[in-house]
C-alpha cells in the first residue's frame, strides 16, 4: 500500500498533536494515523516502533459501538486492498529492486485455494522454475492457485535465511488481495529443501495455513553427537503444528535426505497428540523412489490435504514462538515472545487457562464476539494465578492492531492480559 503520508509528514503530525495527548483523534486524523499504521512493517525495529506510537494515540479512542466497530472493519478491509497485488501469471518480481522472484501456476482464474510451493536447492542453487511447473500442474487438479517463490539468498537454509520468510508472507498476504481466495485455504508444500521450508514456515506461521505438506525434506534434527541418534528436532516446530494438518512424504532410500529425520518428526508428532491432542497428521513411506517425487507425483501428496481448512479460533492453542516479530498467534498477543517457551492457552467458555514455561509479562488474550460472550465476565488464569476478571469492551486499538494483514479471522476487537499488571 501506498503511504498515506511520509514518515516525516508523519512525526510532525504527532508533533502536532503532543501538547494534547489528552483529546483523542478523531475525523481526518484519525484516518490518517490508521492508513498511516497499515502501511508500516511491524517486523522490523523501525516499523514496529512508529506503528507502537501510532496504537498508543488510537488507543485513547473511546470504546467503539456495534455499527462504528462493523465501519471500521470495513475501512480497514478496504485499505488493505489497496495493498500490493501479484500479476495473475508467468514470471515475476516481487520487489521494485528486482528482487523477490515468484511464478504463478495452476489454477489462476478461479481458485479455492492457495497453495506456497517452496523450491528444493542449498548453498549457491535453488530455482522456483521447476517447481511452478511441477507443482502447477498438482495444484491444477485440485483448484489450487500455486505461487512458487525463489529465496532471496541461496544458502543451505534459504527458506528461514535473509527475509526470505516475511517474503512468502508478503506473498500470501498479496494473493489473497489479487484473487478471492478463502484464508482458511492456505497450503505450505515444497520438496527437500521446500520441505524443510513448509514445515518451519507452517509452523512459525500455524495459524494462517490450514495443512503443509513436506516432501522429501525434514526439520533439522538435533542430534546427541555428530552423527549420533536423534534427540530432538529443531525449536518451534512441532508444538506450533496442533491444529495444522501434516503430510509427510518420505522414501527409505533417498540419498539426500535420509528416512530419520522425518521418521523422528512423525513420531514426535504422535506424542504431542497424545499430550495436547489434535496434531493430525499422516506420514506416507516408500522404499523406492530416491530422492524424487512421491509415487503420483505431487497431485498424488496435494490430494492428502486439499480437502482440509484452516481452523482460525481453535479452543486450544499450544505455541513455541522463535520470531521476535511473530507477536499474534492465533487469539494470543505476545508483545516480546520469550523464545522457545511453550504455551498453551485454553478457552472454555468465558474463561481462559493458560500455563507458560517463562514469565508471561506482555501475553494478552484476544478477544471478540465469536470467541466470547461479550456480555458476561471473562477470566484468565496464568500457571495458577488469575490475571484478570471482567468485561471488555471493543477498541479500535485492538482491531487495527490485529490488522497486520488482509486476512479478517484472525482480526481481534478486544483483549485482555495474561499477566499481573502494575498499578498505574
Amino acid at each position: 500500500m501506498n503511504p498515506a503520508i511520509t514518515t516525516t509528514a508523519f512525526a510532525l503530525l504527532l508533533g502536532a498533536t503532543a501538547p494534547a495527548q489528552e483529546r483523542p483523534p478523531r475525523g481526518r486524523e484519525l484516518q490518517q494515523l490508521v492508513e498511516r499504521c497499515l502501511t508500516l512493517d511491524d517486523r522490523t525495529a523501525a516499523g514496529h516502533a512508529e506503528r507502537e506510537a501510532i496504537l498508543a494515540r488510537v488507543a485513547t479512542v473511546p470504546p467503539l459501538r456495534p455499527r462504528d466497530l462493523d465501519k471500521w472493519r470495513k475501512k480497514i478491509i478496504k485499505l488493505w486492498d489497496k495493498g500490493p497485488k501479484l500479476q495473475k501469471s508467468g514470471d515475476n518480481l516481487f520487489f521494485a529492486d528486482d528482487r523477490g522472484r515468484y511464478v504463478v501456476a495452476g489454477e489462476t482464474r478461479k481458485p479455492r485455494g492457495l497453495c506456497i510451493a517452496m523450491h528444493g536447492g542449498g548453498r549457491g542453487s535453488g530455482d522456483a522454475g521447476p517447481t511452478a511447473a511441477s507443482y502447477g500442474r498438482a495444484g491444477a487438479e485440485h483448484d489450487l492457485l500455486v505461487i512458487a517463490p525463489e529465496v532471496l539468498q541461496r544458502t543451505e537454509r534459504g527458506w528461514t535465511d535473509s527475509g526470505s520468510e516475511e517474503f512468502v508472507l508478503d506473498l500470501v498476504d498479496a494473493a489473497l488481495r489479487t484473487w478471492e481466495i478463502d484464508a482458511d485455504k492456505v497450503f505450505f508444500v515444497g520438496h527437500s529443501m521446500g520441505g524443510y521450508g513448509s514445515w518451519l514456515l507452517g509452523a512459525h506461521h500455524a495459524d494462517r495455513v490450514a495443512a503443509i505438506a513436506p516432501s522429501a525434506g525434514a526439520p533439522t534434527p538435533i542430534r546427541e553427537r555428530p552423527g549420533g541418534p536423534i534427540v530432538d528436532l529443531i525449536e518451534g516446530v512441532i508444538p506450533s503444528l496442533r491444529s495444522v494438518y501434516v503430510s509427510i512424504y518420505q522414501s527409505t532410500d533417498d540419498p539426500r535426505v535420509p528416512p530419520a529425520p522425518n521418521q523422528f518428526a512423525a513420531k514426535a508428532l504422535d506424542s504431542a497428540r497424545q499430550r495436547w491432542g489434535g496434531f493430525g497428521h499422516d506420514y506416507w513411506e516408500v522404499d523406492d523412489r530416491g530422492h524424487g517425487a512421491p509415487p503420483g507425483g505431487h497431485a498424488a501428496h496435494l490430494a492428502r490435504i486439499a480437502e482440509r481448512s484452516r481452523e482460525a479460533t481453535p479452543q486450544r492453542i499450544v505455541w513455541q514462538p522463535v520470531l521476535d516479530w511473530k507477536r499474534q498467534f492465533y487469539w494470543l498477543y505476545w508483545q516480546q515472545p520469550v523464545a522457545n517457551a511453550i504455551v498453551q492457552a485454553d478457552r472454555d467458555g468465558n474463561a481462559v487457562t493458560i500455563t507458560c514455561e517463562s514469565p508471561c509479562e506482555g501475553l494478552w488474550v484476544l478477544v471478540d464476539e465469536r470467541t466470547f460472550d461479550l456480555d458476561e465476565e471473562i477470566t484468565v488464569t496464568v500457571n495458577g494465578t488469575e490475571t484478570f476478571r471482567g468485561k471488555l469492551t471493543a477498541g479500535l486499538e485492538t482491531l487495527l492492531r490485529t490488522s497486520t494483514h488482509p486476512d479478517p479471522k484472525l482480526q481481534y476487537t478486544a483483549r485482555a492480559p495474561a499477566f499481573e499488571q502494575k498499578d498505574g
